[in-house]
């Protein structure tokens, strides 16, 4: 237990998040169920069944919070780990051009969904923390017919600091 709580620790640190953070330190891959991990993560404000049997369980901190988990779930029901997807990987990978369904796919379900009448677009957007400290904000504007045609990622200026 106490190995596996040690990796879970170095792989939040690892990816920018405090191990503090860790909603799911009684979860062990291989070996947890799906309702294992609902009970100890809450409802997921999305699920993505794949065509290979695989479930993904996103759980989102909104709307204060700057996080999106997502629990991928084998075809055995056994959760085969958690990972965090607002990442500056993930949310730097979307470009113009790309669906709503894969964006939704990547980065989960976004705080709020906000429709411009003017434009005839659609903006999504995304709180996140980069390095575990800075608030920054994230917007995806999708066409009429659900295209990306302009993404916009800064520091977000309306958030309270972070305290140590």
């Amino acid at each position: 237990m106490k190995a596996r709580w040690s990796l879970v620790s170095s792989l939040l640190v690892a990816a920018g998040m405090s191990a503090g953070a860790a909603v799911a330190a009684d979860l062990e891959p291989g070996r947890s169920t799906a309702q294992e991990v609902i009970a100890e993560m809450g409802k997921p404000a999305m699920e993505v069944k794949r065509p290979n049997g695989e479930q993904l369980l996103y759980f989102t901190k909104y709307p204060f919070g700057r996080t999106v988990q997502v629990a991928t779930i084998g075809a055995d029901g056994k959760l085969r780990g958690i990972e965090e997807r607002l990442t500056k990987q993930n949310i730097y990978s979307i470009k113009q051009g790309m669906r709503e369904q894969e964006v939704r796919e990547l980065l989960g379900p976004p705080r709020q969904i906000t429709p411009n009448k003017r434009t005839k677009t659609t903006e999504w957007e995304y709180p996140w923390l980069e390095a575990a400290k800075e608030k920054r904000i994230f917007w995806v504007s999708f066409s009429a017919e659900g295209v990306v045609v302009k993404v916009l990622e800064m520091h977000d200026e309306e958030a309270e600091p972070t305290s140590d």
